[in-house]
């Protein structure tokens, strides 16, 4: 391919991080490549999430690929919406990142050891669900803001911290190089990630074949992408935003199979975790701190990952998770 491939991504300095790791593989196989900042509305508001709308992170970027302003997005997987831009093709979806999320906390201290009342900062429903759950007396605060401004409210009050704790997505601290803050990395058992946390995703325009055929063979990586995308099929059939309080984590393991002559094989399937809150209301908050988790996992093929997904979410629905009809923010 000839030329400059325009790569467009949000201003922000985890944005750009996760930008540069798909433009340095594309640049080590020969491509020439340039970073176009497109600003996107979830940038120039500190209001939440969930009273900007759709898309607040990717539309932008989304209307700038298509509109020819851009040959490439780099999104943060799980801000994009779950129903398909026709417009868009999802090139490539590249290794994912370790998806846990991480506590930085004042004195080093991990979940368990944060006492009762200490104020622990995130601006995601679902950790603050799944936080609640474990009954440790600890008082949840919203935030907002980029990586550097959360870490920041973090210590003793009479150090001027507002805040004894933030949770935040180990990946990102990891594109950041800040992995020295984390004081704790959170059991997906504890606290199970957002759906595609820790991807990115790499969209094209649907009709720019040669752009689309070079990202598939270098950057895309198919177990990331079969893991995603039964995440993001509970997800959708649950319809539940980003700013849901709903957990998804599939894994690629190694199971045995016995074949026609009875002999044991080794072969690789999806195993699947989803967990929701069964009390979110239609405003988009928790009713009180007491918070039931509904939680289903199950196993499947690799090419069943989709069909893996919304049968957990048909479980969960099952199970009474019929009330998270909450505002779907990105």
């Amino acid at each position: 391919m000839s030329g400059v491939i325009r790569i467009g991504t949000r201003g922000s300095a985890l944005a750009l991080a996760q930008t540069a790791t798909v433009a340095a593989q594309l640049e080590a196989a020969g491509a020439t490549v340039e970073l176009v900042t497109v600003v996107t509305p979830g940038d120039r508001s500190a209001a939440p999430i969930a009273e900007i709308g759709i898309g607040v992170f990717t539309s932008a970027l989304r209307d700038a690929l298509a509109d020819g302003t851009v040959d490439v997005a780099v999104h943060s997987y799980k801000d994009l919406p779950t129903k398909p831009d026709p417009r868009l093709s999802l090139a490539a979806v590249p290794p994912r990142a370790d998806p846990r999320d991480a506590l930085v906390a004042r004195d080093s201290l991990t979940l368990g050891e944060l006492p009762p009342g200490s104020r622990v900062g995130t601006g995601s429903p679902r950790r603050a669900a799944q936080i609640q759950a474990l009954g440790l007396g600890l008082v949840v605060v919203p935030i907002r803001g980029n990586v550097d401004s959360r870490i920041r409210k973090v210590g003793r009050p009479e150090d001027g911290g507002e805040l004894d704790a933030v949770v935040l997505a180990r990946a990102g601290l990891a594109r950041l190089g800040r992995l020295d803050v984390i004081t704790e990395v959170l059991d997906p058992i504890q606290v199970l990630p957002a759906p595609a946390q820790g991807a990115l995703a790499v969209e094209c325009r649907v009709d720019d074949m040669d752009t689309e055929h070079l990202l598939q063979s270098i950057v895309d990586d198919e177990a990331t992408r079969v893991a995603v995308a039964a995440e993001r099929a509970m997800l959708a059939a649950l319809e539940a935003g980003c700013n849901a309080p709903v957990g998804a984590l599939a894994d690629v393991v190694e199971d045995l199979d016995s074949g026609d002559d009875g002999v044991d094989r080794v072969v690789h399937r999806l195993s699947l975790r989803g967990v929701a809150a069964a009390n979110w209301t239609a405003d988009g908050n928790l009713e009180g701190t007491a918070v039931d988790l509904l939680r289903a996992s199950a196993t499947g093929d690799l090419t069943e990952g989709e069909q893996l997904g919304r049968a957990l979410a048909a479980e969960l629905l099952e199970l009474g998770a019929g009330v998270l009809s909450g505002p779907e923010s990105s």
